[in-house]
Formats: structure tokens, C-alpha cells, sequence
């Protein structure tokens, strides 16, 4: 019998018994990894060290018979469990979960090829329950981890996703800081930050608020932005998003954008936010369609889609 905290597979009882997961059997497992990595693909582990449960039920029928090792006497940790996933298992990398439950000192630990940590805080909100205009305070909690973690690991860069939600309301002035600066991670420390626009739990999925059509906006701000962007396998398969989220992705990998490309910012309005990337590309979200003062000679408009554009400078 096992456990009903088992059964989603998000709280393991075993941490070196991967064919008591639900998910199929260890020999699977190394035979997707092969696969992927033939095809020049790395694979990342969903490393979540600190939600344990329990394996078996006591005389009473309470599931409170934990056992922290590794079927050989040992106590385990959370270095020895991604350690073990990369060496016998041949993960590459990881995603932390609920990392500001647990020491940084762990990445450094195991030397992956990449790793990414979540550290989930709210936005600080004023009376109007909405989001402050500043937001330093809560991207510099996720740069503090990073520093602390020996700068070694990324961190999704939860301040962008929250701003844009309030952005796309007709809000684009947020987009901006007080330096001119994205008001995210990115602004401060691009290199290690992971951008996405929404966070999954247990196979559900949470969009808060971002619709079909404010969705694509958000891809157009992080896929041509600095920064790691990151695509849900939601948008891109189910909602019929995928030829827009490529091209977005070309423009990207055409002109060369990368994790700390500079951004000008030419506008942040209530209705527009313009911004420059590496001199070389120029994008717009939001519903304001006339532009065309901001837009230098030399550009050309290459998309555009729902209340965004871009234009990529003419090398011809």
C-alpha cells in the first residue's frame, strides 16, 4: 500500500527508489536522458529535496514511518540525492524546489551544467492592493540567494513575471525602474536569471490572469529581453501559441540575444512600453499603435501580433 501523499509524485518517501515512482521505472528513465542527450539536449532534474513523506503506516494507520537513507544504512542529504541523480542517473542539471527552504551551499555541492532555484516571495502591495511601483526589495531577496549560493545558480526571476501581470492591465509604466532599468532580476543581475510567466504545481498550472492574448505579450517581453526565457509546455502545445512563440524565439536567436544583451528603454507609458535590445531589435506591447516617432530609420517590422510588434534594424 502506499502512501496518499504519494500519489501525485511531488513527495517522495525514497529518494534512491526512482521505480517506486509513478512516473515508470528507473531503466525508463536513463533510456529518455540517453535519448535526449543524443539529440544535444540536457536533461534537468525537478529536485525537490525537502518535501519528504512517509513509506509505510504505524500500528495505528497513521503514515508517519519515515526513512532518510539510502537502502544501505546511510542518512541522506540533499547534496546526496542530486549527486546520485547526476552521476548514476546522468541528470544534468537542476530545478530547486522551495530552494529558501534549504542552504544555497547545496548547488555549489553538486556542480551541475545549470541549475535554477525557486525562491517565491509576494510582491509588496499598498493599500490599493496593488503592486508597488518600486520592487528592489523583493528582486534583491532573489539576488541575495544568489550571492549566498557563490553566484553558481540562476533564480527565476519571479519580480518580472508579478510586474508584468500588473503590466499588461494597462500598466506598462511599471516596466521601467527608477534607474531605467527592467524592474526585475534582469535589471541587476541578467546573467542568473530564469524568466518565466508561470509557475506549476503539481501537474496543475497557475496563468494569474495572463489570457491567451496577454500571454503572447509576456513571451514578447521575455524572448527579447536578457535573461534566461523560459516556455511552458502548455503554451506552446495547447494553446495554439506555437508559430508566434517560434518566431519570437528566431528574432532572438537571430540577432544574438542573449542573457546580459542591453536594453534601452524608449518608452514606459500606461499604454506602450518600447525598449532597444542590443541595438539591434526593438519591441512594443500594449495597445498603443502609433509608435513611429521612436522608431529610429533602419528598422523594419518583422511581427507582430495582440498589442505587440517588432521590428529588427535592416543589415542590408
Amino acid at each position: 500500500m502506499v502512501s496518499p501523499a504519494l500519489l501525485p509524485g511531488y513527495l517522495p518517501g525514497k529518494l534512491y527508489d526512482l521505480n517506486a515512482s509513478k512516473y515508470e521505472t528507473e531503466a525508463e528513465l536513463k533510456a529518455l536522458i540517453a535519448a535526449l542527450h543524443r539529440r544535444g539536449i540536457k536533461a534537468m532534474a525537478d529536485v525537490v529535496i525537502n518535501h519528504r513523506t512517509a513509506t509505510k503506516q504505524d500500528a495505528r494507520g497513521v503514515w508517519d514511518d519515515v526513512k532518510y537513507g539510502d537502502d544501505r544504512g546511510n542518512l541522506d542529504s540533499g547534496e546526496d540525492g542530486a549527486n546520485w541523480l547526476k552521476d548514476d542517473i546522468d541528470f544534468n542539471g537542476w530545478r530547486f524546489d522551495f530552494a529558501k527552504g534549504y542552504a544555497p551551499g547545496v548547488i555549489e555541492k553538486t556542480s551541475p551544467d545549470f541549475a535554477v532555484g525557486e525562491i517565491w516571495n509576494a510582491l509588496w502591495y499598498g493599500q490599493d492592493r496593488k503592486p508597488n511601483y518600486n520592487q528592489d526589495a523583493h528582486r534583491n531577496d532573489l539576488a541575495r540567494w544568489v550571492q549566498n549560493a557563490g553566484g553558481r545558480v540562476s533564480v527565476f526571476d519571479f519580480t518580472t513575471k508579478g510586474i508584468l501581470q500588473a503590466a499588461v492591465g494597462g500598466e506598462w509604466w511599471r516596466m521601467r525602474d527608477c534607474n531605467s532599468k527592467p524592474p526585475g532580476t534582469i535589471g541587476v543581475m541578467p546573467r542568473n536569471s530564469v524568466t518565466l510567466l508561470i509557475i506549476t504545481t503539481q501537474g496543475r498550472h497557475r496563468s494569474f490572469g495572463l489570457s491567451l492574448q496577454t500571454v503572447i505579450q509576456g513571451y514578447a517581453y521575455i524572448l527579447t529581453h536578457p535573461g534566461v526565457p523560459s516556455i511552458f509546455y502548455d503554451h506552446f502545445f495547447q494553446w495554439g501559441l506555437m508559430e508566434q512563440i517560434e518566431a519570437l524565439a528566431a528574432v532572438r536567436a537571430k540577432n544574438g540575444i542573449h542573457e546580459t544583451s542591453t536594453v534601452n528603454i524608449l518608452a514606459a507609458e500606461a499604454d506602450a512600453y518600447v525598449a532597444m535590445i542590443d541595438g539591434k531589435v526593438i519591441v512594443k506591447i500594449g495597445p498603443k499603435f502609433d509608435v513611429g516617432n521612436l522608431i529610429p530609420p533602419g528598422f523594419k517590422v518583422t511581427i507582430s501580433g495582440k498589442d505587440y510588434s517588432v521590428w529588427e534594424k535592416n543589415t542590408q
